[in-house]
This record gives structure tokens, sequence and C-alpha cells, in this order.
């Protein structure tokens, strides 16, 4: 089953990192990627920019509204996401565990199962 296991946090505190606090992280996460990544479980992992740079569509009855910014908000802000391959959501769970404790500071991780996935790949 795959999974996306969405990534959410203060987003004024994590842009508050130093780059060497940044660096240190991603190091940190990248080795708990590896665990993934040699097992092929590993599918696109994304960091998003900062909210300030998102734009939103709302509908509703009418003509979709365009907001700039992030739909709501929020304390925490949705900053990123990986999509696994997992036998069990159990083995989800522990990646996102071995997620939170690399990653310092509050935050969490949301893991849903991924009901559709499109294999055709999008050239950036």
């Amino acid at each position: 089953m795959r999974y996306a296991i969405l990534c959410y946090n203060d987003e004024n505190a994590v842009s508050a990192w130093t780059k060497e606090e940044d660096d240190a992280c991603m190091a940190r996460l990248e080795k708990v990627q590896d665990t993934m990544r040699v097992q092929n479980k590993l599918g696109p992992v994304a960091r998003l920019l900062p909210t300030t740079s998102a734009t939103t569509l709302r509908k509703g009855s009418g003509e979709p509204l365009i907001i700039d910014g992030p739909f709501a908000e929020t304390k925490e802000q949705f900053l990123g996401f990986y999509i696994v391959d997992c036998d069990s959501l159990e083995e989800a769970i522990q990646f996102a565990k071995d997620l939170a404790v690399a990653n310092p500071g509050l935050g969490s991780y949301e893991i849903r199962p991924v009901g559709y996935y499109n294999t055709n790949e999008v050239d950036g």
C-alpha cells in the first residue's frame, strides 16, 4: 500500500533556522529516507516553498475565488510530503516516527493511504 506522509510544522520556526541547523536536519532526514530508499519503498519527497508563495483556489457556489497564500491560517503549515510504499500501516507509522526523531521541534506527520497512483512521469 502506498502512503502519503504529510509534514506539518510552524513555518516561521523552520524558516528561522540557520543554514547550519537546516543542513543538519536535512542530513538526519536523509539517513531516515535511506532506510526506505534501499528497500525501494521511497517515492517522491518534496519540501514546499513558504506559504507566502502559495495561491489558493477556493470553490463555492459561484465562480472560484483565487486567494494569495494558503487556504487556512493555522499555527502549523503543510511543509512537504513523502510517498512511501509500505507493507502495512504500522511500517508507515514507524517511518513517520523515525522522521519525527530526525526533525527537531513541534509539528506533526499525517499518514494517509493513497488510493490512486498515476505512474506517468512529468518533466520538470
